[in-house]
């Protein structure tokens, strides 16, 4: 009897510690901390993009988004086609620790791990400086741009990449001294959102046939928020100032590599938005004064669209060039070659080019010297299209191992 008595004991036990053990391997859980508006199909980007690398990287990882108030329902069920599983909450933590919705508070405490998004900065750091105060787990930064002031916060991750050099050697000569400071490339270079029914419905309907066309993106000095009525803002005569004394110079040389891949190559141009103020700013600056014989081959898109119909739209064409910033990140992600013109408004992750092997595609505007140079570059693009295909790929692998190295480091905070 005491045998018998002995082996059930011990038979329980070991079924006790097989449950525990296997509770106390269950998967990973990372609190997203991402998207930061919605006005801007790049800003929607950063999140899917980081969603799609953990999938990769890390896929027995259970992800919750902490997402910013003006996530609308229409993005929510954009990149849940693409991630089914994906749960969202919003809310933040108030001064005494306690979080402003009931979902919140149960992801705070649900989560192992709080892993700040790519960004054009630490956008969230009230909501980081709250989860180290109240929450008290660990976090990490995962490639942002960085202009200084926040060395305390940072030097309190596990791990901060900076999507461009001239942020990691901000953050080192401040002396953030988190035990990783390192580059990392955006988010959004991961990004796979796809719309391709409405992409190929607005190409045929527009004469626009896959791989007979380059993209085009411009932008203003400084986005003009004050024009989208969701914003609710007032205008800002001095930054509109500055958009009205810049926007020639900073369009001429774009608008002259349209009307020379008109005219010297079989291709089309798309002019197509990044943001919701950009179609008015491609009709004024590009459209309305191209010459007749060029505007023929000309469509310029007058409607904004989310990021996964623009995607479907980009991965079909043979290239992009412009002022903005995301839209080639997502194209050089996914394989398609594309030029980026920056301007000292713009922050240094235009540097990014450079860091991803792509500095030759990568045009100063404020350097009127570098002006020169677009217009026979954009041509080279649209023409010597192997050359260019390799040029990307390359880049694509270099940021894809980054990105995996990256992944480790978070997989290992995981563990």
């Amino acid at each position: 009897m005491q045998r018998r008595t002995f082996l059930q004991a011990s038979l329980a036990g070991l079924l006790a510690s097989s449950v525990q053990a296997a509770a106390g391997k269950r998967n990973p859980r990372i609190l997203l901390r991402s998207s930061w508006q919605v006005v801007n199909i790049g800003d929607i980007a950063h999140t899917p993009g980081v969603l799609a690398l953990i999938e990769q990287h890390i896929p027995d990882a259970e992800v919750i988004l902490w997402a910013s108030g003006d996530f609308s329902d229409e993005v929510a069920a954009m990149e849940k086609r693409r991630f089914p599983k994906l749960k969202v909450v919003k809310g933040r933590i108030d001064s005494k620790g306690k979080a402003t919705s009931p979902e919140l508070d149960e992801a705070l405490q649900w989560a192992d791990f709080l892993l700040h998004g790519s960004g054009p900065s630490l956008v969230a750091a009230r909501d980081v400086a709250a989860w180290t105060e109240h929450v008290q787990k660990p976090f990490g930064v995962y490639g942002i741009t960085y202009g200084g002031g926040q060395k305390e916060l940072l030097s309190q991750a596990e791990f901060v990449y900076f999507r461009d050099s001239v942020s990691l050697g901000v953050a080192k000569k401040e002396g953030v001294f988190a035990p990783i400071l390192e580059f990392g490339p955006d988010g959004a270079f991961a990004c796979d959102l796809r719309d391709d029914e409405r992409a190929e419905k607005f190409l045929h309907e527009n004469g626009l046939q896959e791989g007979h066309f380059l993209c085009c993106l411009s932008r203003l000095r400084y986005t003009p928020y004050w024009t989208i009525p969701s914003k609710n803002r007032k205008i800002d005569p001095e930054r509109h100032a500055r958009n009205e004394e810049m926007k020639e110079h900073d369009h001429r040389a774009l608008r002259q590599a349209i009307v020379e891949v008109v005219r010297e190559t079989p291709m089309k141009v798309l002019l197509c938005p990044e943001d919701m103020t950009q179609m008015k700013v491609g009709k004024e600056m590009f459209y309305d004064q191209l010459p007749a014989d060029v505007k023929k081959r000309v469509v310029w898109r007058e409607d904004f669209w989310l990021t996964d119909q623009a995607l479907s739209t980009y991965v079909r064409s043979a290239g992009l060039f412009g002022s903005e910033m995301h839209s080639p990140i997502m194209a050089i992600g996914n394989g398609v070659p594309a030029i980026v013109c920056r301007f000292e408004e713009q922050t240094s992750k235009g540097y990014m080019w450079q860091d991803v092997g792509l500095g030759d595609w990568l045009f100063n505007l404020d350097d009127d010297a570098a002006h020169a140079g677009i217009v026979p570059t954009v041509l080279d693009m649209a023409t010597n299209r192997e050359k260019a295909l390799a040029k990307t790929e390359q880049a694509r692998q270099f940021v894809a191992q980054k990105f995996k190295g990256s992944m480790g480091v978070l997989k290992g905070e995981l563990t």
